[in-house]
This record gives C-alpha cells, structure tokens and sequence, in this order.
C-alpha cells in the first residue's frame, strides 16, 4: 500500500499542470512573458505570445514548437488585443488563461514631481493599466458563458503595488492601478467561473531592468542581493513564472482576488533605521 501510495504521488508531482489550456501571454517575448510561456508550454499548454518585440518573439516561438504561436500586439491599441484573442480563440478553439503581462517603466531618471513630464505618465499609464484593461476585457468576452466556460485573468503588476518612494510616481501609480483593477474585476467576473489574480514580483535583473538601470546584468544582481530580505537566493523570471503557473493551473482553483506579491519578504520591513543606527553607532 505504502508502495502504491508514493507512485499515485510522483505521477501528480510530474503531471502537466495546464494540459488542454490555451494561454496568452502579453510582453510574452522576453523577461517575465518569456520565462512564463517557456514553463506554460512545458506544462500542456499551448500558448500564444503577444508583443511589439516581433523577431524576439517570432524565434521564441520557434524554439518552443507547434504549442507556441506569435502574434505582433502592441496592448495599447484596441483592435490588435481583440486581434490577439481572436486569432488565439480561431486557431485553438478557446481562451482559458489571459496573462496580462506587458509593462513599461517609463522615465526612470524623472522621479521628481515638480520636474515630472505629463506624457510620460501618460505612456506608463496607456502601457500598464490601459493595456491590461483591454487585455481583460477582450479575454473576458472569449471567457463569459456562452461563448466560453471561465478562465483565468492574470496581471503582472509590483512590488511598488505596496511599498512607496523607490520607483518613480508613474510607475508606481500605475501599479497600483492593477490590483484595484483585479479585485474589481474579481468581483464582477466570479459569477461566470473567472478567476482574477495578479503578481507583485521585486526587482529582478530582466532585460527590461538591465536596461533601465544601464548596467551589466551581475551588477544588477548584485544590487538587488545586497539590497533583498532574503538571503542565499537571488530572484529571477523563473520565480514569477512559477507564481503565474499555480495562479493559472487548478492548484489554485478557489484563489481570486490575490495581490501575490513575490519579492522574498522585502515590502514587509524598512531596515533604514537599524542600518542607519549601526553606521553611527557602531
């Protein structure tokens, strides 16, 4: 019996978590969206990547084969994420999981309100939050009965969503504009078997941070390992990749609603004082 036990149990741990799910993943071609789509296609699922970045994404695509399908969307426009979920919907015959994924940071150097520039708010806010309206919106219509059977919402917003002072006002707003977007939608959509959720992940060294930070890549990691709460591990798109796969796979079946914030226990504590201390006191 014992024997037979722990066999049913290495069958549940090695079995495909979305098998027969069908995915979109916006920004999917590189960071976050990357890491995601390569772990959702292990998974059983066939995924559709969206994005602007097209040869990134189009050899994404290739390398991931026949469950990987790329279709250029800039989040923005309205008629490219109805394109989006309408060619994901005429290819594989439904939408069960909508990751809303694309973000901008916007001017990272312009962190001063008295000096702020009004369309870069604008573009954050048009990227982020306007972006993962339409995405949910969209996915919404393929979801809702009778033209689907529920699904799963998903958004990608950060830790700025619940710490303040570290990224600039329009990123940070706009971060905290998704979570309010989610319970929202969470409340509505729940009556149709849709479940809302989004991520909160830390500073991770993505193309998209290396970039903004105009470093190397082991200087970012450095700094984010210097800087984290949690010792002995430094974070990576693999680790919202994994967040976004328990979000979307059945494991999480009654979970709705969630901000799950994954940066490794940092927004729970300011050491400012205690370092501070130890420097003059010490």
């Amino acid at each position: 019996m014992l024997n037979g036990h722990c066999s049913k149990q290495e069958d549940h741990s090695t079995a495909k978590r979305l098998e027969g799910k069908v995915a979109i993943i916006t920004g999917g071609a590189s960071g976050f969206g990357e890491s995601t789509a390569r772990l959702f296609v292990g998974n059983g699922a066939q995924v559709v990547v969206g994005d602007v970045q097209d040869e990134l994404g189009q050899a994404l695509c290739q390398s991931l084969g026949k469950n990987a399908v790329y279709v250029h969307c800039d989040v923005t426009s309205d008629a490219d994420v109805k394109n989006l979920v309408e060619a994901t919907v005429s290819k594989f015959g439904k939408l069960d999981i909508m990751f809303n994924n694309a973000g901008v940071l916007g001017n990272n150097k312009d962190c001063s309100i008295l000096d702020a520039d009004g369309q870069d708010f604008r573009r954050v806010f048009d990227v982020n939050v306007f972006g993962g309206f339409l995405g949910a919106k969209h996915a919404a219509k393929a979801m809702v009965p009778p033209a689907g059977r529920g699904g799963v919402i998903l958004f990608t917003s950060s830790a700025a969503s619940v710490t303040a002072g570290v990224m600039p006002h329009p990123y940070t707003a706009s971060k905290h504009a998704i979570v309010g977007l989610t319970k929202n939608l969470c409340v509505e959509l729940g009556q149709y078997g849709i479940r809302v959720n989004c991520i909160s992940p830390c500073a991770v060294a993505t193309p998209f941070a290396v970039e903004a930070m105009g470093v190397e890549k082991s200087v970012v990691e450095e700094i984010i390992s210097a800087s984290a709460n949690l010792k002995g591990v430094v974070p990576a798109a693999e680790d919202v990749a994994e967040a976004a796969l328990f979000l979307a796979s059945d494991e999480s079946r009654v979970v709705s609603g969630l901000n799950l914030v994954v940066d490794g226990g940092y927004s729970t504590t300011n050491q400012a004082f205690i370092a501070t201390m130890k420097q003059v006191l010490y």
